[in-house]
């Protein structure tokens, strides 16, 4: 591990448990209390379910917070909070049964366009699950994460990549939510274009990152400084898109594939022929993110986030799974020391949850 990515992480550590942390559970609290009183029961079930079982998605979000001027950090947290709530919400109700399961993702998912434009109106958004029997929580977090952008300084020069975050996952999720072979090669086909010339990536692992929010995190951290640019956004977006994303999203799927099959649901990593290639396609991943990571502004933070994302996925039990495992051992090794320090934590902190 680096000087500067061991400072880091050692200024990080304090600030996560002691400032993030706690209004994290205080912003989960309150969205809480607003799933709670949606008025139609099937929708709330969801609401509340989808709030407990990804609290650690929320945690990943936020724990970029770490980086953001005291003053400002509630206002970033907030906005992850926010958005990361509205994506889990959205998501597990895009695969409810549908007649037309592609055309109604996208129009659920369009609220997550909605809640990054804090110039537009609030009311904007009117795709409300349910005929809006959802008592208004989907609006409600979307003007919330929208109020919250408005107080950081520098969202104006993040906000076109933050963007086209936005529109990558609600086209991702649109084309990932069905199982028949239109959609399934109309998926590739736009992988396929979104994907660098030259970069090498399967089409599949293009995919994985444009349903990552991993970048759009990193850009509302940034937007906390007023002397952020729009190069140094592009810089951060092109970090993330395709390959820390890519890198997220299959550790993702890795971890969560058994519960993938049990559901029917599709796992981006069964397109790998078998676990070997599964290993060596995610350490070239590891490999190249540690670079552009390397190659950034504030690096050290970057490299860290990169480190204690992958730990997050790399503690858990299912990673010591067969299929998992050369994969699990693979990236480790291309991350290095701050994985490896990340994942001493991750366990702390699961001991800790736990006791």
């Amino acid at each position: 591990m680096s000087f500067d990515t061991a400072i880091t992480l050692a200024r990080a550590t304090p600030t996560y448990w002691c400032s993030v942390y706690p209004q994290v559970r205080r912003e989960l609290a309150d969205q809480r209390r607003r799933a709670a009183a949606i008025p139609r029961a099937p929708l709330r079930a969801v609401a509340l379910e989808v709030l407990d079982s990804k609290r650690a998605n929320i945690d990943g979000a936020a724990a970029f917070a770490v980086f953001a001027p005291r003053a400002r950090r509630p206002a970033v947290i907030r906005a992850q909070v926010a958005f990361q709530s509205l994506y889990d919400y959205l998501d597990a109700l895009a695969e409810q049964p549908h007649p037309d399961p592609v055309l109604e993702s996208r129009r659920l998912h369009g609220a997550l366009t909605a809640a990054l434009d804090p110039c537009a109106p609030d009311g904007a958004q009117d795709a409300q699950p349910g005929d809006g029997e959802d008592g208004g929580y989907v609006q409600g977090t979307v003007e919330r994460c929208r109020a919250a952008l408005r107080a950081l300084p520098g969202y104006p020069a993040v906000r076109a990549p933050a963007a086209r975050f936005g529109a990558q996952i609600v086209d991702y999720q649109s084309f990932n939510v069905s199982q028949e072979p239109g959609p399934q090669a109309q998926f590739a086909r736009w992988a396929s274009q979104m994907t660098p010339p030259g970069c090498g990536l399967r089409w599949w692992e293009t995919a994985a990152s444009a349903g990552s929010s991993l970048g759009l995190f990193a850009l509302i951290a940034m937007a906390a400084q007023p002397g952020v640019s729009s190069a140094e956004a592009l810089a951060v977006e092109r970090a993330y898109f395709p390959w820390i994303g890519a890198l997220h999203s299959l550790l993702d799927s890795l971890i969560d594939l058994d519960e993938d099959r049990a559901s029917g649901q599709r796992a981006l990593i069964e397109n790998y022929t078998d676990a070997g290639e599964a290993a060596w396609r995610l350490r070239l991943l590891a490999q190249e993110s540690r670079r552009r990571a390397a190659a950034l502004a504030h690096s050290d933070r970057h490299l860290l986030m990169l480190a204690a994302m992958a730990s997050i996925y790399l503690a858990e039990p299912q990673a010591q799974d067969p299929h998992a495992r050369a994969a699990r051992r693979a990236v480790l090794r291309a991350l290095g020391a701050p994985a490896i320090t990340a994942m001493a934590v991750m366990r702390l902190r699961r001991a800790a949850l736990s006791g």
